[in-house]
């Protein structure tokens, strides 16, 4: 197969088998269907609600999967001396962002369970990176900590949905209905501040460490904050730093999250094409030991910049008439194949088609009739 010619969604999957392999991690393959009562479950850790359901023969309620991790941890099984590290190409059903329609989403990723420790977790954060430079070089990845958002949040005397009510107003980036709830809820005027701030931080990874250090004021904060610290220093040595950010919008639900988070995007998408991070929460839900993180790449996103990229439908419109022999029609493709070209053979020129060439075979041999540079 010619690599040259791969949509960006089929070259990315190759590499990224590749990638993960050489770092210990063994496929993963899960059937297309759950029990529905896993989803049911654990609903916030999904994206949506909506899930396809169906009544198998034995009268039990399954589900299209509308994820891939929560089958992974319900099926791994606790090992002390072992990391679980699999990664998984698999497809999910998910219902469409403003739309009443599911949509097949292509996806790829790796989930690292067990005893982790400071290297697991860069192993994995690195392969983000590496992950979002296979597909393009001109990538970012924004990176926050669960642990500064609770910390700073753990010694109010509010409920658990005014928590999710502050965390979406950081994810929003939205500090003037931040400031409101927090004068609405009584919250310490100095708090209130710092998580403003923390909304607004936004920035090079290595640049806004400095200023992210005084705002981690209690000892849960300032650990989050080393280990931010340790992650970059070890992102430095695989020379992955120039493409880290620091960005707290990428806040996710704290009763599943609990460590560093991720997600990453590359130029002319606007979606992010990947996310992850620690879910040491969800494993404790689950009644699993140990730690986990990981992280999805949405393959299906890539289509977007097949479109980008390539402005036409293929190289060579390759045309001929009807005593053009079907020998001289191989050779031309062979030929025009060999060069890096794609080629689609038909009788006459097409108003629809998009090509870069359109190149006449007969029995003079090939002539360029159009080009579209």
């Amino acid at each position: 197969m010619d690599e040259q010619n791969l949509k960006n969604e089929e070259r990315v999957v190759f590499e990224l088998r590749s990638l993960y392999q050489k770092f210990g991690y063994v496929r993963y393959k899960m059937s297309k269907f759950e029990e529905y009562d896993l989803y049911v479950r654990n609903k916030n850790f999904l994206d949506s609600e909506e899930i396809l359901t169906f009544t198998d023969t034995n009268g039990k309620l399954m589900a299209l999967k509308p994820d891939v991790t929560l089958s992974i941890v319900r099926n791994t099984k606790d090992d002390d001396q072992n990391l679980q590290k699999v990664y998984y190409d698999e497809n999910i059903y998910r219902a469409s962002g403003g739309a009443h329609e599911f949509q097949e989403i292509t996806q790829t990723g790796l989930e690292c369970i067990g005893d982790l420790d400071p290297y697991s977790v860069c192993e994995v954060i690195m392969l983000a990176a590496k992950s979002l430079e296979a597909i393009s070089g001109d990538y970012i990845l924004d990176i926050c900590h669960m642990g500064i958002i609770s910390g700073l949040l753990d010694g109010l005397d509010i409920s658990n949905d005014s928590k999710k009510r502050i965390l979406h107003f950081v994810g929003e980036k939205n500090t003037h209905g931040l400031r409101s709830f927090c004068k609405e809820l009584a919250i310490d005027a100095q708090v209130c501040e710092t998580a403003a701030a923390l909304t607004m931080l936004y920035g090079r990874f290595g640049e806004k460490l400095p200023v992210l250090k005084p705002l981690c004021t209690n000892a849960k904060m300032q650990e989050a904050y080393e280990e931010l610290e340790a992650i970059y220093k070890i992102m430095c040595v695989y020379g992955l730093d120039n493409n880290l950010y620091m960005d707290f919008s990428v806040v996710n639900d704290m009763s599943y999250y609990n460590g560093v988070t991720f997600q990453g995007f590359v130029g002319g998408i606007s979606a992010g094409v990947l996310s992850g991070g620690r879910y040491d929460s969800l494993i404790r839900r689950m009644g699993k030991k140990g730690g986990a993180i990981g992280f999805a790449v949405y393959l299906n996103l890539l289509e977007r910049l097949d479109k980008a990229a390539k402005p036409y439908d293929v190289d060579v419109l390759l045309i001929h008439d009807e005593n053009t022999e079907v020998p001289s029609i191989i050779q031309a493709i062979k030929l025009l194949n060999e060069s890096g070209k794609t080629v689609k053979v038909q009788k006459e020129k097409s108003d629809k088609l998009r090509y870069r060439q359109l190149i006449s075979v007969n029995s003079r041999g090939l002539e360029i009739l159009e080009t579209n540079d």
